[in-house]
């Protein structure tokens, strides 16, 4: 799903619970068994081996929250103590599944699992082209929307298991779905603030397909070439100021400096002005002190949902007034969509954040990767 529409582009560009003390405990034999999957940058789950059984233990649900869930992964036919104590039980490998945002399916793409998915909200928000053809094949089914998911049809499919996600845990078609007997597992990849670490969570998938081998050989490749970009960024010798976002009803929002955008103009080796700002969300200013901070940055990245630049400075005549803007130096992610109008770069750039600095790379600094082409960003005429 594209989540949350004008104030979220920010966000996604730059933007019955236990707790752990519940868990079952493990006899001496079992414990020797376990193991911790590896998890480097995520920092919103975890995942427990212990050889037949998975345990994830989902963190930071949603903002504000300290609640914790856990998640049995249970091989066919193997024993689970103490089932009560998990907040859904799910046999692996998975075979059926729903997802709720567009996010989820660049990794079950990656891990060959596009066959399973059986129903997704607001299905005109996909822009996969793979993806596309199943849903007009009819393998995909329409189940409303996230804020109003159609029970009836969800408990007809009868999926394996329901990945949802929550703003604030108050979705009541999920408590009616796990009365049903359908586990609804939470995925809050898009809490997380380190670009790979949003990335990171494709293993989350690999342990429901019972594919952790895969998940991790993907994310490792993600992760060397995000690295070495990063690395290559580093060496250039100037660092053009940047400055992103644009006005809604009069209130500018821009990425705060703790958040994932800000940290991909880091990592291109970039100066946003606007990066000693503490949050992780997004910021709301006026346009007169965007205009007296930012009216010099060399290069804008994102300015919200605008294509070109004569409609934004139909928009505003303020806009002219960026050296950013006089220089054609206008950079959105926002015009490469699929053929039902979902945003290429809200699916898939939390998955491959390599694309997205590599691309902010060439933005920045063209020279230092002469043979990549952009993949996301179009400069706006």
């Amino acid at each position: 799903m594209q989540k949350f529409v004008f104030l979220l582009s920010f966000l996604l560009f730059f933007a019955a619970c236990r707790n752990n003390s519940d868990a079952p405990k493990l006899s001496k034999s079992e414990s020797q068994n376990q193991r911790m999957v590896e998890v480097i940058y995520a920092k919103g789950f975890e995942i427990e081996d212990q050889g037949n059984i998975k345990v994830i233990t989902l963190k930071n649900p949603w903002p504000g929250t300290d609640k914790t869930f856990k998640y049995a992964l249970v091989k066919k036919n193997s024993p689970l103590k103490n089932p009560e104590n998990y907040d859904a039980v799910v046999e692996v490998p998975v075979k059926r599944i729903v997802v709720t945002s567009t996010t989820h399916i660049p990794s079950l793409e990656m891990l060959n699992e596009l066959e399973t998915i059986i129903g997704f909200p607001n299905l005109n928000y996909i822009s996969s082209e793979k993806t596309r053809t199943k849903i007009s094949e009819g393998k995909i089914s329409e189940i409303g929307k996230n804020e109003d998911l159609n029970k009836e049809i969800l408990i007809d499919l009868n999926p394996d298991a329901v990945i949802g996600f929550a703003v604030e845990g108050n979705n009541s078609a999920y408590s009616t779905l796990r009365k049903a007997g359908i586990p609804v597992l939470y995925n809050s990849d898009w809490t997380e603030t380190s670009p790979l670490g949003k990335a990171e969570w494709i293993k989350f998938f690999g342990a429901l397909f019972d594919k952790e081998n895969e998940a991790d050989s993907i994310f490792k490749n993600i992760e060397t070439e995000y690295l070495s970009a990063k690395k290559i960024a580093s060496e250039a010798k100037e660092t053009p100021t940047v400055i992103s976002g644009a006005m809604y009803k009069d209130v500018w929002y821009m990425p705060q400096g703790g958040s994932w955008g800000a940290q991909f103009i880091a990592d291109a080796n970039g100066d946003y002005l606007w990066k000693d700002s503490e949050g992780t969300g997004s910021l709301s200013l006026n346009l007169e002190s965007v205009l007296e901070k930012g009216h010099n940055a060399d290069i804008w990245i994102g300015p919200g949902q605008f294509t070109s630049l004569g409609e934004m400075k139909n928009a505003s005549q303020a806009y002219s007034q960026f050296k950013a803007y006089k220089n054609g130096k206008v950079y959105s992610y926002s015009m490469k969509k699929g053929e039902s109008g979902g945003i290429v770069y809200y699916e898939l750039a939390p998955n491959r954040p390599d694309l997205v600095l590599k691309d902010l790379i060439k933005i920045l600094h063209p020279q230092l990767l002469p043979d990549h082409d952009i993949f996301f960003f179009d400069q706006l005429q």
